[in-house]
């Protein structure tokens, strides 16, 4: 795990917003690797590199590209930030 990366923790809250890619899919990364591709997505957000420069350990920066796009589209990250401000809001403050 690379700095910045997703925790375990992080990712178990995480992993269950995140859409269910259909099973019948014949392209492009298998949705067990969301981990990885959210990674990848996360860091080319934090430096503000082009999608190109996303490190191949993460997955083909086309794929990272491809699926941000695609839940971009389909609102998915709007979806995530509000959950995760709902959570957060329900924390003890000493916690936030």
């Amino acid at each position: 795990m690379s700095q910045g990366d997703l925790t375990d923790a992080k990712w178990r809250v995480l992993k269950d917003l995140l859409p269910i890619e259909p099973e019948n899919r014949r392209r492009g990364r298998p949705p067990e690797q969301n981990r990885s591709i959210i990674n990848g997505i996360l860091w080319r957000l934090r430096c503000g590199a082009p999608w190109r420069d996303v490190s191949p350990k993460y997955g083909s920066w086309n794929t990272i590209y491809r699926r941000f796009r695609r839940w971009s589209e389909a609102g998915v990250w709007e979806t995530v930030g509000v959950t995760l401000a709902e959570i957060i809001g329900q924390w003890p403050l000493q916690h936030r």
